[in-house]
């Protein structure tokens, strides 16, 4: 697949394929993937000490994911990648990371369904600049949005600016401004579910731990993590641990998902497969290759078989976007004949 087929899906604050008044409704369950971490080049640079080594085993591990995705009945609504897409930092290593991105580009081209990015602290740097934010959403698209889909509410955050935002205040106060707005559509439309997708974990296991690497600082998380539950989210989804952990804060559940990429534990290369059923969300972990083709939800209507399916509505629809007179850029769906 090529990289000019892939799709930057996130403008404007909003998601393209999901946007809408329709998409408040609540009908039926549905599912969608969370993964994280798929970090081109870091088995290079963290494992091997070597960047020239290339990123050959992150390639192979997403394209797993990708034929994994792509076989699966019914369709998943949308993969979301919560952060670190690729590995070199952008303000050091601008080049590599071009190449890096490049590669993400061509194998992600290939998804059946949309793909929600979220960036990590790799994919704008640790401490974030203006150039490097808008380098990221150049390559991918907003680093910080909101979408409806089948009657639930998705927050998408850039966690980088609650770590350092020392370079970035501006955009950061942006950010909380913009987030604000977002908790009263919580408060206001009462929608079946919120949630909040992110790179960094606000805790790793208990909201009162210690502050390290890899969770947030405690006045803040604490701060933010009542903040979240106050206005009625109820599940937080993470990367950035590159191992599976997690924990809750009151009722409010917090899912540290682990890397398609290089793990830093014994868990193997995977994802998580989420079930939006109509009183709770139900997650399980799957190594590559592992997962259900046939996913079960219950439903309200009669479900066909995949042979059946695909017998009754042999065009797959693809995303694709048309320019309006006024420039707003608005998605279309146009008929695949591979199912």
């Amino acid at each position: 697949m090529e990289e000019k087929n892939f799709l930057v899906l996130a403008q404007n604050r909003k998601f393209l394929p999901y946007y809408g008044e329709s998409q408040k409704k609540w009908e039926e369950p549905f599912f969608f993937i969370q993964a994280a971490d798929t970090q081109y080049g870091m088995h290079a640079s963290y494992k091997l000490k070597n960047l020239d080594l290339g990123w050959e085993e992150e390639i192979a591990w997403s394209k797993q994911l990708v034929k994994d995705i792509n076989a699966m009945y019914p369709k998943p609504k949308f993969l979301v990648v919560c952060g670190d897409l690729t590995d070199a930092f952008p303000d050091s290593h601008p080049d590599l990371r071009k190449r890096q991105v490049k590669d993400f580009k061509k194998v992600f081209a290939g998804l059946d369904i949309p793909l929600v990015c979220v960036c990590g602290n790799h994919d704008v740097g640790n401490t974030p600049t203006p150039s490097t934010v808008a380098g990221y959403k150049k390559d991918f698209g907003d680093d910080y949005f909101s979408f409806w889909c089948g009657g639930v509410f998705f927050i998408v955050l850039n966690s980088q600016f609650y770590e350092d935002a020392s370079k970035t205040a501006a955009l950061a106060a942006e950010q909380e401004i913009w987030l604000e707005e977002q908790l009263e559509i919580v408060r206001n439309e009462n929608p079946q579910h919120a949630v909040v997708f992110q790179h960094i974990p606000w805790f790793i296991s208990f909201p009162e731990e210690d502050k390290e690497y890899f969770n947030m600082e405690y006045g803040l998380r604490m701060e933010m993590l009542e903040r979240f539950h106050s206005a009625g989210i109820r599940y937080i989804f993470c990367g950035h641990y590159h191992r599976n952990a997690g924990g809750f804060y009151k009722d409010m559940e917090q899912v540290i998902t682990s890397a398609v990429g290089v793990q830093l534990g014994d868990t193997h290369h995977g994802y998580r497969l989420v079930r939006v059923l109509e009183n709770r969300l139900v997650h399980q972990y799957f190594a590559l290759g592992t997962a259900p083709t046939h996913v079960h939800l219950p439903s309200r209507k009669p479900m066909l078989p995949p042979a059946a399916a695909a017998a009754a509505s042999p065009a797959r629809p693809v995303w694709s976007f048309t320019s309006t007179a006024t420039g707003e850029v608005t998605p279309t769906r146009k008929p695949s004949l591979a199912l």
